[in-house]
């Protein structure tokens, strides 16, 4: 049976024959390279937070404090990484958080295919953002055999909303993930540095450029006058949502609803009672607002007012021990984020599988080693506070 924790094996073999790899497997290296190749108006996107970014730095930090302890004489030759989520057996708990520049970081501004295609190859799920350079169709089908899930922002126009979700769902994805904290765009002083905002210069706008209630609020085609389009799409995003809406967002799909941005236990019951099929739990990796107490401090709480409905996560994720520590800490899924748009700026789709093999071999090799053949003693195992 194979391991993701083979690849390990893979690298060492290759470096029998003076092979090394092209995209590093630490973040910090990883970092460092994926940093120097993308352009500074991107870089300041992806890497910017909120205010003085004490909450997006100690999101990842706050991964210290906790600490797992290791079982000895367990027999883990055979380790099984998978998770049941919406009627599907997925082979991993890890997933590729929506992130809104994924286009833009490779060369030729097809980010978000580079990144299905990464998915199709590592059978790690994407959540496609609504903010993309190639429309959502185009990434369900790139994303090949592995589900896909949609992240929704949610437009003031209800038809357009509407729209979206639709499509979603015709195009075959499995959930929309509905983001809760980005009616408004956080003070990011790294963009407001340089004044850059990607979207108000007409980049990874091609969801609504292409959508037929979308085109209908113009009085001429994005392509004609792409100027005009842009200010539709700044008059129109970001619906204030609040829990009397949950029943129309319901109406709008019959595929599970996830509610994105939840971190307070009693958002957690509320979300559950109004029908929200998974939590998720994150603070945006602390990009639009600082001074929050880190998100995997807040998970547990969260996961245990959310009952039986799975939990999602990420928020400061960086490796596949990051990953493993938030499982034991209950959630059923994952997310990376950052890592994975560093490997798709170094080497496109391959970089990014590259990555996330990675981060799943860290994962599959901290459980062989701790003693947990599979999530179920993870979780049973727990995490210590340092």
């Amino acid at each position: 049976m194979p391991h993701y924790g083979d690849y390990q094996t893979s690298i060492y073999g290759a470096g029998l024959s003076g092979v090394v790899p092209k995209v590093p497997v630490d973040f910090a290296t990883l970092e460092r390279q994926g940093s120097a190749a993308l352009p500074t108006s991107v870089l300041t996107y992806v890497q910017g937070g909120c205010g003085d970014e004490h909450t997006q730095r100690h999101n990842a930090e706050a991964f210290r404090h906790w600490g797992m302890v290791p079982r000895m004489m367990i027999d883990c030759a055979r380790r099984d990484l998978s998770i049941e989520l919406f009627g599907m057996t997925l082979p991993s708990p890890i997933f590729m958080s929506p992130i809104g520049v994924t286009g833009m970081c490779t060369q030729d501004a097809h980010g978000d295919i580079a990144a299905a295609r990464a998915s199709a190859a590592t059978g790690v799920p994407l959540v496609a953002s609504t903010l993309s350079n190639d429309p959502l169709e185009d990434v369900a089908r790139a994303c090949g055999d592995t589900p896909a899930l949609f992240q929704l922002y949610t437009p003031k126009n209800l038809d357009l909303a509407a729209s979206l979700v639709s499509r979603a769902e015709a195009a075959g994805y499995k959930a929309i993930v509905v983001t809760l904290d980005t009616w408004v765009t956080g003070w990011r002083p790294r963009d407001l540095n340089t004044a850059n905002f990607p979207q108000l210069r007409g980049h990874v706008l091609q969801n609504y450029f292409v959508d037929p209630v979308f085109r209908s609020l113009l009085a001429t085609p994005p392509e004609e006058d792409p100027r005009a389009a842009i200010g539709t799409w700044a008059a129109t995003f970001g619906k204030v949502l609040t829990w009397d809406d949950m029943a129309w967002l319901r109406s709008l799909t019959k595929l599970p609803i996830v509610l994105k941005g939840i971190c307070h236990p009693d958002d957690a019951r509320r979300a559950v009672d109004s029908g929200a099929d998974a939590i998720y739990c994150s603070n945006h990796g602390g990009r639009q607002a600082n001074g929050g107490i880190a998100a995997i401090d807040l998970l547990a709480d969260v996961v245990a007012a959310s009952g039986d409905v799975p939990v999602l996560f990420d928020s400061g994720v960086r490796s596949g021990t990051d990953a493993v520590k938030a499982l034991a800490m209950g959630a059923t899924a994952v997310g990376v984020g950052r890592p994975y748009l560093y490997g798709l700026a170094l080497d496109g789709a391959e970089g990014c599988a590259h990555v996330l093999r990675c981060i799943l071999a860290e994962a599959d090799l901290l459980m062989a080693v701790n003693g947990y053949p599979d999530l179920a003693a993870v979780r049973a195992a727990g995490v210590m506070r340092q």
